[in-house]
C-alpha cells in the first residue's frame, strides 16, 4: 500500500486568465487523445489496462509569477509545466507513447503557450516523495490537479536532512558543471578544425555543444531539485531549468528569428549531427552558440553556487 495523506492538493486555476484556462483544457485533450491512440493497438495486458491517473500543473503557472511577454524580456514566455502520472512505469516511454502528443502540442494553433510535460508512474512519484526529492515535494505542495481518475492521494513528502541536501547538491554541481565545461572545450576545438577539415568536424562540434547545454541545464535541475528528466531535448531542459531561475534565460534570447533557428538546429544535433548526411550548421551559428553556451555556464555557476551557499547557511543557522 502506498503512503497515504489527508492533504488535499489544489484543483482550481481561477487565478489564470480564461484564455490560458482554455489552452490548458485543449492541452489535456491532446494528451488524452494521443495516449489512447498509442494504446489502442496494444495486446499486452499492461497496455489494455493503461490509464492516466493524474495530470498536475506545476511551475510558474501553478505558483503564479509566470511571464507571457514574447515581445519583451528578449522574447521570454513561461511554459505550462505538466506532470502526467500513469499506472505503469512501462507507459512512461516517451518514444512509444508520448512523442505524438508532444508534436501536436507544438503545432496546435489554439495553444499559444508552450507546453512541457514529464511522465512518471504513481509508484515512481510516491517513491521520490518518500525519498525526499525536492522537485516532487514542491509539486505535491504547490501543484494544481487538472485531471484525476481516482481520489488516491500521493504519498506524504519526506524531507532530506540539511546535510544530505548539501551533499547531493554539491555532487551534482561538481560533476555536471565539469562535464559541461569539457564538452564546450571539445566543441570549440572541433569547430576550429571544421574550418579547414570540413563539415564532419562542424557536425561533431554541434553534437558536443548539444552535450554541453544538456549537461548545463541538467546541472541546474539536479543541483536545485535533485531531479533531472531523462531527455535530450534542449528546449524542454531549458524551459525546466529557466523555471527554476529566470536569470538563465539571458543566455539564449528568443527575440531574433535567426538565433532561434540556430538553437533549434543545435537541438537536432544529438541524433542528426551524428547520423544524418543532410545535417548542416554554419560556422557563424557554431561560434554564436559556443559564445552563448559560455554565458550560460557562468549563469549556471552563479545560480548553483548561490543555492549551495544557502544550504550551508541552513546547516549553520
Amino acid at each position: 500500500m502506498e503512503g497515504r495523506s489527508d492533504y488535499m492538493m489544489k484543483s482550481s486555476v481561477d487565478h489564470m486568465p480564461q484564455r490560458k484556462q482554455r489552452e490548458l483544457e485543449r492541452a489535456l485533450e491532446i494528451l488524452h487523445e494521443e495516449f489512447e491512440d498509442a494504446l489502442k493497438e496494444g495486446t499486452a495486458g499492461f497496455k489494455k489496462r493503461g490509464r492516466i491517473l493524474k495530470i498536475i500543473l506545476f511551475g510558474s503557472y501553478a505558483k503564479g509569477g509566470w511571464v507571457d511577454e514574447p515581445f519583451t524580456m528578449k522574447g521570454y514566455r513561461s511554459d505550462f509545466d505538466l506532470l502526467v502520472i500513469v499506472n505503469d512505469r512501462r507507459l512512461c516511454d516517451f518514444a512509444t507513447y508520448w512523442y505524438k502528443a508532444a508534436d501536436r502540442l507544438i503545432r496546435e494553433k489554439s495553444i499559444e503557450t508552450p507546453v512541457s510535460f514529464i511522465v512518471h508512474s504513481r509508484r515512481e512519484v510516491n517513491t521520490y516523495l518518500k525519498e525526499g526529492q525536492y522537485f516532487f515535494s514542491d509539486i505535491r505542495r504547490e501543484g494544481i490537479v487538472l485531471y484525476e481518475l481516482d481520489d488516491e492521494p500521493l504519498a506524504e513528502p519526506e524531507a532530506l536532512s540539511p546535510y544530505d541536501s548539501l551533499r547531493l547538491a554539491k555532487g551534482h554541481f561538481t560533476q555536471r558543471s565539469s562535464e559541461a565545461t569539457a564538452f564546450l572545450s571539445t566543441a570549440r576545438f572541433q569547430a576550429t578544425n571544421s574550418e579547414s577539415l570540413g563539415d564532419a568536424w562542424g557536425n561533431l562540434a554541434a553534437f558536443s555543444l548539444h552535450q554541453a547545454l544538456e549537461q548545463a541545464y541538467s546541472c541546474v535541475l539536479l543541483t536545485l531539485t535533485n531531479y533531472g528528466p531523462a531527455s535530450h531535448n534542449l528546449k524542454f531542459l531549458r524551459s525546466m531549468a529557466e523555471g527554476q531561475d529566470r536569470r538563465l534565460a539571458e543566455a539564449f534570447p528568443r527575440d531574433q528569428h535567426r538565433e532561434r533557428a540556430w538553437f533549434n538546429t543545435l537541438n537536432e544535433a544529438y541524433v542528426k549531427a551524428r547520423y544524418s548526411k543532410h545535417y548542416e550548421i554554419s560556422s557563424e551559428a557554431l561560434n554564436w552558440l559556443a559564445e552563448r553556451t559560455s554565458v550560460l555556464l557562468e549563469l549556471v555557476k552563479q545560480v548553483c553556487t548561490e543555492h549551495i551557499e544557502a544550504l550551508k547557511r541552513d546547516i549553520h543557522d
